[in-house]
């Protein structure tokens, strides 16, 4: 009887300890694989606690998780021959746990690698310009050139982006150039068209006061009620320049006033009063005019005249 008790509790621990060797838990993110005297499995364990057969059976978990995988900086040459350098991210997850441990053996390196050339590839199929601006177009591209090779691999390509592009500071100062022309073309075009309207509007503006003179003298003094309204003791009234300029060469000596009326006033000979003093039909020359330059207005003087004929001295 000591004999069969103690045959009994051995297999009770030799079956013990062999549970306790093929017992598995399998987590929720993750999918067992069971080889078999080598052989896979195709049944795919669930999360949970799983048997496996001892010494015959060996598992393989996959992580069924979204995974994120930096891709390195590439250096490439553009469709437009600029050298740049472009780094990406990429995220996937295993959809096909059989096929990520049986057909491939480091899925995550074989998805590294298609990033890397996929990449390069994208970069020199575009120009500078899709980089910087259309970087969703580029992406739609990276994943679909990625998805093709990892679909076989069991691996979902879930979204490719494109984190920085790096230019060369040539190229950089270059575009800073052309950004800074762009904006001062534009300041111009907005300041001509400004202009333009402004002056249409004073067009406008002149022909209305052209048609009532007296829009004029009121815009006068509306002008000078605006200046004085600043606080200041300097006001501003509009002067001929005209009349400016002939005061200034008559203080030079340049031009001299001849003639004068009856009454005391300057007048130029041969105006339109001179005119009609004269009898009709008279002919007595008219005076000399009134401005002269020079010597010639110091010495000119009205010719005596007597029934038409010059007396002689």
């Amino acid at each position: 009887m000591h004999i069969l008790e103690l045959v009994l509790i051995c297999v009770a621990l030799a079956l013990a300890v062999s549970w306790w060797l093929s017992a598995r838990v399998v987590r929720q993110i993750e999918r067992g694989v069971v080889f078999r005297l080598g052989r896979a499995q195709h049944g795919v364990r669930q999360p949970g606690l799983t048997m496996l057969v001892p010494v015959v059976d060996r598992m393989t978990k996959v992580n069924v998780q979204v995974v994120t995988l930096p891709v390195p900086a590439q250096d490439g040459i553009t469709r437009d021959n600029v050298t740049v350098k472009v780094d990406a991210v990429v995220y996937f997850r295993v959809i096909d746990p059989w096929r990520a441990a049986v057909v491939v053996q480091d899925y995550r390196f074989a998805i590294l690698q298609v990033a890397q050339t996929s990449l390069r590839s994208i970069i020199g199929k575009s120009e500078m310009d899709d980089l910087l601006s259309n970087r969703e177009k580029l992406n739609q591209g990276l994943e679909i050139m990625m998805d093709s090779p990892a679909a076989g691999w069991g691996v979902e390509i879930d979204r490719v982006e494109i984190k920085d592009v790096a230019l060369p500071e040539s190229m950089k100062r270059s575009m800073s150039r052309q950004a800074e022309a762009e904006r001062e073309r534009r300041s111009r075009v907005i300041t001509a068209d400004g202009e333009l309207q402004a002056s249409e509007k004073l067009a406008m503006a002149a022909r209305a006061m052209s048609s009532t003179p007296a829009a004029l003298q009121l815009r006068l003094l509306q002008t000078m009620v605006e200046v004085a309204a600043e606080k200041n003791s300097t006001l501003v009234l509009p002067f001929p320049v005209e009349m400016l300029r002939f005061f200034e060469a008559a203080a030079r000596g340049e031009v001299t006033i001849s003639g004068t009326t009856e009454t005391g006033e300057k007048r130029l000979p041969g105006s339109e009063a001179d005119e009609s003093e004269l009898p009709a039909g008279s002919d007595e020359p008219r005076s000399e005019p009134l401005l002269r330059s020079g010597s010639d207005a110091q010495t000119a003087s009205p010719a005596p005249v007597n029934g038409g004929r010059t007396d002689a001295s």
